[in-house]
């Protein structure tokens, strides 16, 4: 099926009021840009936060007219709408299919391997493959605080430990933990969408039987290495129940730390955790603490 974009800067308009002029138009999808190169910091759970300078596309199928579909949002957003606007043809694409391309097997580690579904084998006779595409939850082993958390994991060792990851997403870090030989993982998160898919995840890495599920809100079970790679305030709000929740001597892995955040988040964790290492990847950090026993004065 043809289609056609048509792409506009937003210039202070109001984006739900945006979202809600394009989808009436009958736009198919849309999404916002940034024009020049601004960092979002720190964005909460269902925060919609900006560029100063967005652009915005819209996605539009053959049985809409782009004309008549400027002339909508003209009459909804303003006049000045069409000076800024462009209209042009997309060719049909394989859409679920277009994330393959540039994407290949990963390795973190000396034999950890995230790979697409349909990657073949990576060439490693004693590689740990996990299988995953991506989805509506975050974490593919791309972005630098994943692979960070993932060679961690590749070299910490779990085999039979018990693992809490705590702001799942997608469930990679549980579910490759269990692959390096963990006995048991439990997927905590706030969304149920990223919940849905560590299960399915976990059902496509044949880990399910290993693996729970639980809204982040509910009691935190006890786990021998917790993992949270969040956001920094999150990591810090939420330092007294993973302290609790990891067991003395347990192994703690935080991540989703700009550089800039690395010494607050590592003051709230020091008087319960040892810290054993921060490493950096571009404007990342990853904590690695071990916790102290409940007999140390310092917890």
């Amino acid at each position: 099926m043809p289609w056609h974009e048509i792409e506009f800067p937003l210039e202070g308009r109001d984006p739900e009021a945006v979202e809600a002029a394009l989808l009436a138009a009958g736009a198919a999808a849309l999404a916002f840009f940034d024009r020049g190169d601004e960092p979002i910091f720190e964005p909460r759970p269902g925060e919609l936060r900006l560029w100063s300078d967005t652009l915005v596309r819209a996605l539009f199928d053959e049985r809409s007219d782009p004309a008549a579909c400027l002339c909508r949002l003209t009459a909804v957003l303003g006049a000045g709408l069409p000076a800024g606007a462009k209209l042009r043809p997309v060719a049909d694409r394989a859409w679920e299919r277009e994330w393959l391309v540039g994407w290949r097997p990963m390795r973190f580690g000396p034999h950890l391997w995230v790979c697409p579904t349909s990657a073949a084998a990576p060439p490693d006779a004693a590689a740990i493959v996990v299988r995953l595409d991506p989805g509506l939850a975050f974490g593919t082993g791309t972005h630098a605080t994943t692979a960070m958390c993932l060679e961690a994991l590749a070299t910490l060792g779990v085999r039979g430990r018990s693992i809490l990851d705590f702001g799942c997403g997608s469930g990679i870090l549980a579910i490759a933990a269990l692959k390096l030989g963990a006995e048991r993982a439990c997927c905590a998160d706030i969304d149920p969408q990223a919940l849905a898919a560590a299960r399915q995840n976990a059902l496509t890495n044949e880990v399910s039987a290993r693996l729970d599920t639980i809204d982040a809100a509910q009691e935190l079970p006890t786990a021998d290495c917790v993992l949270a790679n969040i956001l920094a305030g999150t990591l810090i709000e939420s330092r007294e129940r993973l302290g609790r929740a990891c067991a003395d001597g347990g192994d703690l892995l935080l991540s989703g730390i700009l550089l800039a955040q690395q010494e607050a988040v590592v003051s709230a964790y020091r008087p319960r955790f040892a810290i054993v290492s921060v490493v950096q990847r571009d404007d990342w950090c990853c904590v690695h603490g071990r916790r102290r026993t409940d007999g140390d004065p310092r917890c």
